[in-house]
């Protein structure tokens, strides 16, 4: 098995817990170096997973690789990511706004798109209870981008 085969295998794994923990020290790791980037193409494809969960952590994932983006290949998965501001599970659309301020730290130049997404997102489609929780986290991440913004 290759290290990319093993990689996606583990953080698909059918034991949730097992397999979240191995996302979290990918992530932890991912802050310390590049070493998972080249694997950016496999955590963006776990986006369109249908399981939620799996889509939770390839969130966590990509946002913290998003620093060690040279190559700008965010530009191109960016709108792949963004389609989970409004992800039919609402936990893992708060984990994508949640997440967003990290990759507008990362990557100044892709600011403007995740604002006008978080701007017009439709939370109508979320329960009454969830609704006002993804909007708290709406105007958080706008919160923290803008001030982001003062710094550059």
């Amino acid at each position: 098995m290759t290290d990319q085969e093993e990689l996606l295998e583990r953080l698909t794994d059918k034991d949730a817990k097992s397999a979240c923990a191995y996302a979290d020290k990918l992530a932890a790791e991912s802050r310390e170096s590049d070493r998972f980037y080249p694997y950016l193409d496999d955590f963006a494809a776990l986006l369109h997973h249908r399981n939620s969960l799996v889509r939770n952590r390839a969130i966590s994932i990509l946002a913290v690789n998003a620093r060690w983006d040279s190559e700008n290949r965010y530009d191109a998965l960016i709108d792949d990511f963004l389609a989970h501001v409004t992800d039919e599970k609402p936990i893992t659309a708060r984990q994508c706004i949640q997440a967003l301020p990290e990759i507008a730290a990362a990557k100044p130049s892709l600011i403007s798109r995740i604002r006008a997404v978080l701007e017009n997102a439709d939370l109508s489609g979320y329960r009454d209870s969830m609704r006002p929780l993804i909007l708290k986290d709406i105007v958080s991440a706008l919160q923290k981008i803008a001030e982001q913004e003062k710094k550059i």
